[in-house]
């Protein structure tokens, strides 16, 4: 797996679990105290990623959620 690939699967998860809780980009910047630039960016899916430990941390806490939670890979539907 590359850095961009996990990069990319961490910022698909922040939006993935900031949208089953109801919250804007804007609320999650409020919570965590991060910019609404900075969220937007994060949750880009074609800008390019460079964010810490510490952010993703931040923001699983803002949204309630384990930290590991933010790492996992999308679940394949199976056909039928």
């Amino acid at each position: 797996m590359s850095y961009d690939n996990i990069y990319k699967r961490v910022a698909r998860n922040i939006k993935k679990y900031r949208k089953e809780k109801g919250m804007t980009q804007e609320k999650l910047a409020e919570e965590t105290g991060y910019s609404y630039t900075n969220i937007r960016r994060i949750e880009a899916p074609n800008c390019r990623k460079n964010f810490s430990i510490e952010t993703i941390y931040v923001i699983s806490k803002a949204l309630d959620i384990p930290i590991y939670r933010l790492f996992e890979e999308e679940k394949k539907e199976k056909e039928d």
